[in-house]
């Protein structure tokens, strides 16, 4: 998520718009930045399905912008022109965040493999999951097992079967696993 906030950031920022309103007031990206922050705030996101303010606060936040009724014939220029920037600002923002979203998806696609394991096969599992195992680093093992998978949790987290001591963190994420291949 961090990476994708900075990628957002780092695609407003130099290609960002430079708003003139009908007095003459340049709009440059650093004072349009709260709307990046909002655009992204009210933006749906694919792994939770609701927007980051519902998830914090319980309820999403309305402009003045998404209440006016559009059909209103006395509406002042300025306001008229405010709205029109926060439109395109949000419009923009919306653009960069897809963009972003599409990045960081491609990237962790390309570098992420999640392994497909079903119940009952061997795997070796990262000694960095085991935190018991004394002496120096480096003469300690990188993989541990061989271990029969119990259950799966999602395509994520494996559970093993442990023994002793260890049984009491027997579940494991599958990018610290790999799968027994024999030659």
């Amino acid at each position: 998520m961090i990476q994708t906030l900075e990628e957002m950031i780092r695609r407003f920022c130099p290609y960002g718009l430079e708003f003139k309103d009908s007095h003459g007031f340049t709009h440059y990206w650093c004072t349009l930045i709260p709307e990046l922050e909002l655009a992204y705030k009210t933006s749906i996101h694919a792994e939770t399905g609701k927007t980051t303010e519902i998830l914090e606060k319980g309820w999403s936040p309305k402009l003045p912008v998404d209440t006016l009724k559009k059909d209103l014939v006395d509406i002042h220029p300025t306001a008229s022109s405010f709205k029109l920037l926060l439109y395109k600002v949000r419009h923009h923002a919306n653009k960069i965040m897809n963009y972003a979203f599409e990045y960081s998806k491609q990237k962790w696609d390309k570098s992420n493999k999640t392994p497909e394991f079903k119940v009952g096969d061997l795997i070796l599992v990262s000694t960095l999951n085991f935190h018991n195992i004394k002496g120096p680093k480096k003469l300690k093992y990188f993989f541990a097992g061989l271990f029969i998978i119990k259950s799966l949790h999602g395509k994520n987290a494996v559970q093993v079967q442990l023994s002793g001591e260890l049984e009491k963190t027997s579940s494991f994420p599958c990018q610290s696993s790999k799968a027994l291949h024999y030659k």
